[in-house]
């Protein structure tokens, strides 16, 4: 975003051989590509998972989509257009009554399993890379290598220009509720008696409106800039459907029974508050783990829990034009009655919020806690959206259609899920009928497209090499002898050529 330039610095692994598949519980049908990421940017991370990539702690992977045996579709929706379904009223409502009365639902609801921490894909260690190597890359030799090289006349700048990061400032979450003015579709023409006279309105309105009219114009008359009294908001329509943040903050009445706050901290690098509840957020992932996904005590062990929900490779990053609380990981903590009940883990990045996890405390299992915070989300996004424009996706993960138990996912519309071959984004509808007929799909229906943002010269990849940055034409010509290229070529082709010019792939 602006400032001295972050890098992006990677370890390629390739694609694994077949390991277990934490949806349909085959023991060798999940394959996908893989490396370990030593630090992000969060400009970079945005392009790989619109290229199908997404994060588990510092490892990000890429299914085999026409390998594996459930094929993860990256889907996104457009929070800014989000209308809740009768479903997710009804989830909000239930809420509403669990804090307003204190009904807690009897059963568990099981129909929005999370996505599964990608443990199964036995994520590899980093080689043993010294800290000085992977954070201070020197960049002195390029200058030679880009005159040796010159299809490479861009990269000079590219590693030369500046990205600061923050220090994450201390404050309370007024971004996580967000308030419900947000103005709200207008009803579709022809649904009143008489489709050709305007909607009725109550008087009480009307008397306000036309007072304010009245003062404007004698404010007018006396030369006074109609400025100095603040526009007045369009009277709320009676038949003007509720919103998303009406429904949420009908989920947070005074008075109640129980109080609900959700509080966002940031956990790379962590914040205070995020140190301050680590320990309760963390037993809270204990109990989830053995309740929900049936792990033996000794297993959701602390190590874990950092390694997969805590750590990530963004680095904090702020910019003139981005949200207030800036990019990176976050943990969205919802603390009912003075105790954390439930964590979503999230990354906001430059044109989304992404969701990355979400694990709760087992008495909450009927609360829906998946799609209620999901909702919560979307909220959020369109609340960041108000700060910066371009920031209005919510990434839902993955979706698998191939799992009914995932299909959940699909009901946030509108959303698109991403064509596997041509990383374009397809409505959803247009997607589920190929999906019927196939596991596996290309949703691109223009038969001669391709992938746009390829690769076409793997010289112009970044890479990595004893220190200092270079492209790999010039990485090659030092070492005469290594073998590398087939794998640097197959990772090229699939980070695209964004990340590939940018990202240094780091080389032994």
């Amino acid at each position: 975003m602006a400032g001295n330039k972050s890098y992006t610095i990677v370890e390629y692994f390739g694609g694994d051989d077949g390991y277990r598949c934490g949806y349909c519980k085959n023991e060798k049908g999940n394959f996908s590509h893989g490396m370990w990421s030593h630090t992000m940017t969060v400009q970079d991370y945005q392009d790989l998972i619109d290229r199908g990539w997404r994060r588990s702690g510092k490892y990000v992977y890429k299914p085999i989509m026409n390998k594996t045996c459930c094929p993860q579709y990256t889907i996104r929706c457009h929070a800014v257009k989000f209308q809740p379904s009768k479903s997710h009223k009804k989830i909000l409502k239930k809420m509403s009554k669990f804090i307003s009365k204190g009904e807690l639902p009897t059963g568990q609801d099981d129909g929005e399993p999370m996505d599964s921490v990608c443990e199964e894909a036995g994520p590899r260690e980093p080689s043993k890379v010294s800290h000085a190597e992977v954070k201070c890359p020197v960049v002195t030799d390029i200058q030679k290598e880009v005159a040796e090289c010159p299809a490479i006349t861009g990269v000079q700048k590219e590693v030369a220009d500046a990205v600061p990061t923050g220090s994450e400032m201390p404050r309370n979450d007024p971004v996580s509720v967000p308030d419900g003015r947000t103005t709200a579709t207008p009803p579709k023409p022809g649904m009143g008696a008489d489709p050709s006279r305007p909607p009725c309105r109550k008087a009480k309105d009307l008397r306000k409106e036309r007072r304010i009219q009245k003062e404007q114009m004698r404010q007018h008359a006396d030369g006074v800039s109609s400025i100095v009294s603040p526009t007045p908001s369009t009277p709320t329509q009676t038949n003007q459907p509720k919103n998303l943040e009406d429904f949420i903050n009908e989920s947070l009445p005074d008075n109640s029974s129980h109080c609900l706050e959700v509080r966002l901290v940031r956990s790379n690098p962590p914040s205070p508050q995020f140190k301050a509840s680590f320990d309760a957020s963390y037993q809270v992932y204990k109990l989830y783990q053995m309740a929900i996904h049936k792990d033996p005590p000794d297993k959701p062990s602390e190590s874990q829990f950092r390694r997969f929900l805590c750590d990530s490779p963004l680095e904090a990053e702020y910019s003139p034009d981005g949200p207030e609380v800036g990019y990176g990981s976050f943990h969205q903590q919802y603390w009912l009655d003075g105790r954390i009940v439930a964590v979503g883990v999230i990354d906001i990045l430059p044109t989304c919020v992404s969701s990355v996890y979400l694990y709760y405390h087992p008495e909450f299992a009927s609360m829906s806690l998946g799609s209620y915070s999901a909702l919560r989300e979307i909220a959020f996004t369109r609340h960041l959206q108000k700060q910066s424009p371009k920031l209005s996706y919510y990434y839902l993960g993955f979706y698998i259609h191939s799992c009914p138990k995932m299909r959940y996912k699909g009901q946030y519309r509108p959303s698109d899920l991403l064509c596997p071959e041509t990383y374009v984004w397809v409505p959803i509808e247009r997607c589920l009928p190929q999906l019927e007929n196939s596991r596996y799909a290309r949703f691109n229906q223009d038969p001669d497209a391709g992938d746009a943002r390829a690769l076409k010269d793997v010289g112009r990849a970044l890479v990595l090499y004893r220190r200092a940055v270079m492209p790999y034409a010039a990485y090659s010509r030092k070492r005469k002898s290594s073998s590398d290229e087939t794998e640097v070529q197959q990772y090229a082709g699939l980070v695209g050529q964004d990340c590939a010019e940018r990202i240094l792939l780091y080389r032994a």
